[in-house]
């Protein structure tokens, strides 16, 4: 039989270990934006001389401690740094494996287990603004784990199991949406042929979201799928943020779009990002729903606001607080497709989105899967047999 300990987390991981950065060259920069919480791996976005920050070599967990980057489950394994080395945000709390106690790769997914995330979020530190992970923290948390590294490592392949086929998913979306934009490009833009144009307020319903009053309780928890704009950052949407009731949908200015809805978020930092549904949903008031029709069919609707977003984009008003209308986006020019378009949609660029929404699906299908069994391999709930 294994035999399993209870280890102080401190001494079971090491935190923020020693990074040595070359003083004469550039090195690979990670910001908080390059984490992704469904993604297990994270990649430089940039590269820096210099500066002060979180320090960390190939496959060391990052591990978010700032609100509401924490709650979001920003938490990745880091991989592509240019010589093993990188530099990133002072916000970054780093985790490896500890010389003969701890399995790197398993320290990834012990900091993904809830028992330490939500130690970490009840020991946040601050009065106002945003509230971080004080680092003694984990000096706290007694987690009893698996002595032997070898089942470790085999708890770790479980999941990383899951997690490949994950990115093997995500990075075929994304090659199948470009070549879909590029065709889309080559057919409407670059090889174009005189069509009539007009706007999109004209022939398609433009829909602003709204948000039931959150001081009315017998509006909120019911069945029906709600999101707020940071869910539009999401490639598809394929799930809510909360669910409202039946009352809160009919008292409120939300509006229930149906499945192939292009959404935009149109306020603050999520202003510009576009993505669609794969679900019937309601929204806030920061997101605008495009609604296709038979004659504009949703992939095209998806690709053209895609194309047209930095135009849409200048029409942005605001400081602090940027943000453009629903009226900017009815005003908006469209091409009216003909028969042949249509044709073209249908034959060529709707199988691509077809796999798209089958991979998305089992993208969720898959962390659902992986989120389950985490806690069970972690706790020793489930136990793995090595052959």
């Amino acid at each position: 039989m294994s035999e399993w300990k209870e280890y102080k987390f401190s001494d079971f991981v090491e935190i923020n270990p020693n990074v040595t950065l070359p003083s004469d060259e550039s090195i690979s920069y990670v910001e908080m934006k390059d984490l992704n919480e469904s993604q297990k791996f994270c990649f430089p976005s940039s590269e820096r001389k210099k500066g002060n920050g979180s320090k960390f070599q190939n496959y060391d967990t990052l591990f978010a401690r700032i609100t509401p980057c924490l709650e979001n489950g920003k938490i990745c394994q880091v991989r592509g740094l240019k010589n093993n080395v990188g530099l990133g945000s002072t916000e970054f709390i780093v985790f490896r494996g500890k010389r003969n106690v701890s399995d790197t790769d398993f320290i990834f997914y012990l900091s993904r287990w809830d028992d330490v995330r939500s130690h970490a979020e009840i020991n946040l530190d601050g009065t106002s603004g945003r509230q971080r992970v004080p680092i003694a923290c984990f000096d706290d948390l007694i987690i009893k784990m698996p002595v032997d590294i070898d089942e470790q490592k085999a708890i770790a392949s479980v999941l990383s199991s899951l997690d490949d086929k994950i990115d093997l998913l995500h990075r075929q979306n994304a090659t199948l949406e470009k070549i879909a934009e590029t065709l889309f490009r080559q057919w409407f833009i670059e090889e174009a042929k005189e069509r009539e144009k007009t706007k999109i307020g004209l022939v398609l319903e433009t829909v602003l979201g709204g948000t039931p009053s959150t001081k009315k309780p017998e509006y909120w928890d019911g069945t029906i799928p709600w999101i707020n704009s940071g869910e539009v950052n999401n490639f598809r949407i394929l799930k809510p943020t909360k669910f409202i009731t039946e009352l809160g949908l009919a008292e409120s200015n939300t509006k229930l779009l149906p499945i192939g809805t292009t959404v935009l978020a149109i306020t603050g930092a999520t202003l510009g990002q576009i993505s669609l549904l794969e679900i019937s949903i309601c929204a806030n008031q920061s997101v605008v729903g495009i609604i296709p029709k038979e004659t504009y069919p949703k992939e095209y609707v998806f690709l053209w606001i895609k194309y047209m977003i930095d135009e849409i984009i200048l029409n942005e008003t605001g400081g602090a607080q940027p943000h453009i209308n629903k009226n900017d986006i009815n005003e908006t020019e469209i091409l009216v497709p003909c028969n042949d378009d249509l044709e073209f949609i249908e034959s060529i660029i709707k199988p691509l989105f077809k796999k798209i929404s089958i991979n998305s699906f089992q993208i969720n299908t898959l962390i659902e899967l992986r989120d389950s069994l985490l806690p069970k391999l972690m706790s020793g709930e489930i136990t793995i047999n090595q052959c």
